[in-house]
């Protein structure tokens, strides 16, 4: 993430693109997204310390978002982690934030009143799922230290309230986390946890580091320091974890300089046999993609069997060979062949890496294609540090396209660079390419910022994907979709029989002779956790065709004639839509 001297290296065939805010006059008429931060009640800062000027590399990561409706009142609400800061050497954390949504775009601020003030630590990303199937999404949250596990639970007057259960529940995990995403890996209905972990920073291992100027102080590269292992804790179904990284063939349990400095974790049905595996963006090494080889059943073999397998399927390193910074994770059938492929943002003089599924070869392996220039993205240029991302059909024109924040996480980075840089919005053009769109976003577009964390749901529930964007040092925002062109979308709920955990599942919609595909992950984006439903575009079709969802356990089910510009809940096991 932070190579001193990569930047002298860039290809001569990329031609470099100013982050530079764009003219007003250049401004669409009718941008995508409105900034509706100022009047919506949410009003919090990430901050990161650097006040103290350490110079710590812990400073760099920033935090992440979690969008999830804590109450069950039917509005995604928004929590924010809030990072920390210094006294002497001491690490101290800043609070997070949840703000219940109230409608309207109008949010108010429940932090306390829902227990979720302590404990204070230096924090970073979140993840959401229900680890106890009781019907109620939990939230994790990972940082420096320690990760805190919060169970959600009915506060006896008709409200719902978070319980520290991390030491109760086994999660012991006094490392430096990162991004965490939730999955069944071995079937049995409970989700299982992945954790990133960063490198070895502490006090006693910052050495001072002279930045690209060559003679000014600056934060340290992640080279100078050493991986940490990360981390998988399988649910035993009780309230509690067993830490069985090492038996499950985690990577990183050799710890290395060369592999394993984790900051972005999606879990998706990547194979296609319903179980999810495990994809981690590792900062200046090898990225992992873990195949999960766990047989089915829990009673008849309880140990989760993982293959890693990113340097053989083409998924660890770029179109050079090169490792790359990553940062933040997704994925998509972004090119209409059925298969999921996996986009990885990253840092500056690297491109962003869009892996392309291919079919499986002739012994069954899993292999995809580096194919950012062949999708036209590589036209954006090598100068932006890439952070929380995601697919969303925007206006829903029945292709997914791509939005990603960026800002440099060096004090002073190098030439013309800026810490403040543009986010970027790719246009998926239909044929497996994409266009840059940014401008067309509005005016949070055209303009720079520190971006970090991004989740993408839809906040007030008309079927655009809004946006709510975390930042180093400056407010959080919440972009609203207005990109309403008069096209129709169909909304889908997916809910596991029991309550069972349903990543993995696959999605597919039949509408005028194409077949759309969505997949129920765990995690993704970066240190951020999005809304769970899925939205197609339908783009001007008036009737949607048949749906069919293949759940984890195996079980495929159909819906017909399902209407459109609306939410559904699929509900495993029952023929009737909700």
């Amino acid at each position: 993430m932070f190579l001193f001297a990569v930047f002298l290296l860039c290809s001569c065939n990329s031609k470099p693109v100013s982050t530079d805010p764009l003219p007003r006059e250049t401004a669409a008429l009718h941008p995508w997204f409105h900034d509706v931060t100022e009047d919506s009640g949410v009003g919090f800062t990430y901050r990161n310390g650097e006040e103290a000027d350490h110079y710590a590399i812990l400073e760099t990561l920033g935090g992440g978002v979690a969008l999830f409706d804590y109450d069950g009142d039917g509005l995604l609400d928004i929590f924010v982690t809030g990072g920390g800061y210094f006294e002497g050497q001491q690490i101290r954390g800043h609070p997070c934030r949840l703000y219940k949504n109230l409608g309207n775009w109008h949010f108010r601020d429940v932090t306390h009143e829902v227990g979720l003030d302590e404990p204070r630590f230096y924090t970073h990303g979140a993840a959401v799922a229900d680890y106890d199937r009781d019907g109620w999404p939990d939230l994790l949250v990972t940082g420096w230290g320690r990760v805190a596990l919060f169970h959600n639970v009915a506060d006896k007057q008709g409200g719902r309230r978070f319980v520290d259960v991390t030491r109760e529940a086994g999660l012991n995990d006094d490392s430096w986390s990162t991004s965490a995403a939730w999955g069944d890996l071995d079937g049995d209905g409970y989700p299982d946890l992945y954790i990133c972990h960063y490198v070895n920073w502490s006090f006693a291992n910052n050495p001072t580091c002279i930045g690209f100027d060559h003679k000014t102080r600056d934060v340290c590269p992640p080279g100078n320091f050493t991986a940490l292992p990360h981390r998988l804790y399988r649910n035993n179904g009780n309230g509690t974890f067993t830490d069985v990284g090492k038996e499950a063939g985690l990577r990183s349990e050799r710890p290395d300089k060369d592999y394993g400095k984790g900051l972005g974790v999606i879990l998706a049905d990547v194979k296609g046999d319903g179980r999810p595996d495990i994809y981690v963006a590792n900062d200046m090494t090898d990225n992992f993609l873990y195949l999960n080889h766990t047989p089915p059943g829990r009673h008849a073999c309880p140990r989760i069997v993982l293959q890693e397998v990113g340097l053989d399927s083409g998924v660890a390193r770029d179109d050079r060979g090169a490792p790359n910074g990553s940062m933040g994770v997704a994925v998509a059938d972004y090119d209409g062949s059925g298969r999921p492929s996996l986009w990885v943002t990253n840092y500056e003089n690297e491109l962003p890496a869009l892996y392309r599924s291919q079919r499986a070869d002739a012994k069954g392996r899993t292999l995809f294609t580096f194919a950012t220039t062949a999708a036209g993205i590589a036209a954006i240029g090598q100068l932006y540090v890439g952070w929380g991302t995601g697919f969303l059909d925007v206006d829903h024109h029945g292709w997914e396209d791509l939005v990603f924040v960026n800002g440099h996480p060096n004090r002073f980075p190098p030439g013309k660079g800026r810490r403040q840089q543009r986010p970027v919005l790719l246009r998926n053009l239909g044929n497996g390419r994409f266009k840059e769109m940014t401008m067309q976003g509005g005016a949070y577009f055209t303009s720079e910022h520190q971006g970090r964390g991004v989740a993408l749901g839809d906040l007030d529930n008309d079927g655009l994907v809004d946006l709510v964007v975390s930042h180093a040092n400056e407010p959080v925002a919440i972009l609203r979709n207005q990109a309403s062109a008069g096209n129709h979308w169909l909304g889908v709920e997916l809910r596991g029989q029991e309550h069972r955990d349903i990543v993995g599942a696959r999605i597919t919609l039949e509408i005028d002779g194409r077949r759309l595909m969505r997949f129920a992950v765990g995690g993704g984006s970066y240190l951020s956790s999005n809304d769970a439903r899925h939205v197609f575009g339908l783009g001007p079709a008036t009737h949607a065709g048949r749906l069919t969802v293949h759940w984890p356990n195996g079980q495929t089910q159909h819906w017909d004639g399902l209407g459109i510009d609306r939410y559904w809940r699929l509900v495993e096991g029952k023929s009737k839509a909700e």
